[in-house]
């Protein structure tokens, strides 16, 4: 997906990229359900963010890297210690790389990243400790699937990793350098989601992730015989490809409705939305309009001012695509600093420019950093920018299904000194503190509790509101002065 991994087949033109109208999909842009109101009406509240880091499990780009139960949860939580320090409310953690799992499933084996040797247990419930770490610091879960790759290898000559007992032959594509599950068979289609039911069935995950790996790009392959057997309501050979990932995706998405429907699903396309549709075989575009995806993150990891795939090119294009989903924007943050990231990434302001532009659009509730790993490494002092462009705490955006009761207003807000106290009615429910110098000015969020009493220092107003399990928020108390 990231890094070593991106193909420099996404570069198209950039009269292609920024063509909203393109005849290469019949999908039009279609509104937006619009942005969650405010919380008040009289009173100017920060913008909500959904603020995530990718986990990258597969060659342990990003986790584990050590061997050993002990080792491995000190260096999540290390990892994870940092992110909450920086503000991060979500991470987004690869669970499924290489048709293997973080946990002990009945459909594919033990990943080789935790114990070194595939289909070992490591001795441990790995995804449960990584969930509850992750929602011990506020943080939300998203648990990342390719949903196609099953091994990859060096070149041609060498041979693949031994397919799985649970993975019938016939249900596979060898390609020169990948074995993939094959996107045109139902019974795939059915594996993936008995995956995603069994995951979501098993661990509280908020969310489940895919990411840009559909049909494979750079290759050619002979699929005839599926298209003969399978292509009967289709015409041409590519819109019968994207039928095929199209009821993966859709399915997957009436899975999740309709086993936990307060799972959100999102998906990363890469930056160009031409290259997803004519190389990998995503209509973007019809999954966001027909509300199959709740998260759209595409990955923007080019530069402002491009020459073939510009930043600011992407982000009007999927902005304009965005559909019914949310749009959160993937930044390529792998690159500052790094000796092949370019001559634009040397710089930590390409970083602050790229956040500006999308602060500005009112449709972009986020931003999703790959990876976690380069947060840590702070190349050229990149993380210590992060840190002041995430300065403030924030609130995660509502997106997907309502289930939870909706929350209403805190009650009984006073101050005595520097303590605020307040009272909630409800289960499940957290509150958030937002503070304002005046009346007049934006405010700022001083925490996110659940706890019913905070500790404020600074003089000027506070009011409250009620965040429930959804992300959903109640009205604001009114405000009251410190003094």
């Amino acid at each position: 997906m990231k890094r070593l991994l991106i193909n420099a087949g996404i570069f198209v033109c950039l009269a292609l990229v920024l063509n909203s109208c393109s005849k290469d999909s019949e999908t039009k842009p279609t509104p937006s359900p619009g942005i969650e109101p405010p919380v008040s009406t009289d009173l100017n509240f920060p913008k909500k963010e959904m603020r995530a880091a990718w986990f990258a499990t597969v060659w342990e780009l990003d986790w584990p890297g050590v061997r050993g139960e002990a080792a491995q949860k000190q260096k999540y939580k290390d990892m994870l210690d940092r992110l909450q320090e920086l503000k991060f409310n979500a991470v987004i953690f690869q669970i499924k790389g290489m048709a293997d799992a973080f946990y002990n499933s009945p459909y594919e084996p033990w990943s080789a990243s935790v114990s070194g040797t595939r289909g070992v247990d490591p001795g441990y419930d790995v995804l449960k400790f990584l969930i509850d770490e992750t929602h011990a610091r506020g943080m939300e879960f998203h648990a990342w699937m390719n949903p196609y790759r099953i091994s990859t290898r060096a070149s041609e000559s060498a041979s693949f990793a031994t397919l799985p007992s649970t993975i019938p032959s016939s249900w596979v594509i060898d390609l020169p350098t990948i074995r993939i599950y094959n996107p045109a068979l139902p019974e795939v289609r059915q594996r993936l989601n008995d995956i995603v039911k069994d995951l979501i069935t098993k661990y509280n995950v908020d969310g489940v992730h895919f990411d840009d790996y559909f049909y494979p790009s750079g290759f050619t392959y002979n699929d005839d015989a599926d298209f003969v057997k399978y292509g009967a309501a289709y015409t041409k050979k590519d819109d019968f490809r994207r039928g095929n990932v199209e009821k993966a995706i859709e399915g997957v998405f009436n899975t999740i409705k309709s086993t936990k429907p307060e799972v959100v699903f999102s998906v990363s396309p890469a930056a160009s939305r031409t290259y997803n549709y004519n190389t990998m075989f995503a209509d973007l575009p019809k999954w966001t309009s027909s509300g199959w995806v709740d998260i759209l993150i595409p990955q923007l990891y080019q530069e402002i001012g491009n020459s073939s795939n510009p930043f600011e090119g992407n982000l009007a294009d999927w902005t304009q695509f965005r559909g019914k989903a949310q749009l959160v924007i993937g930044y390529g943050y792998y690159k500052f600093g790094a000796s092949d990231g370019g001559a634009a990434f040397q710089n930590v302001d390409q970083l602050a420019r790229q956040f500006d532009l999308a602060q500005k659009n009112k449709y972009v509730v986020g931003s999703a950093i790959y990876s976690a790993r380069d947060v840590i490494a702070n190349r050229i002092g990149i993380t210590n920018k992060l840190k002041e462009l995430y300065s403030h705490n924030v609130v995660m955006p509502f997106a997907g299904r309502e289930v939870a009761p909706k929350p209403t207003v805190p009650t009984n807000l006073s101050v005595s000194g520097n303590e605020l106290t307040w009272k909630v009615s409800g289960a499940n429910l957290r509150s958030v503190v937002y503070y304002f110098s005046d009346l007049k000015a934006t405010g700022k969020v001083v925490g996110i509790t659940n706890n019913t009493t905070m500790n404020v220092a600074e003089k000027g107003f506070y009011c409250v509101t009620a965040l429930n399990v959804d992300n959903l928020e109640s009205v604001a108390t009114s405000t009251i002065e410190k003094k």
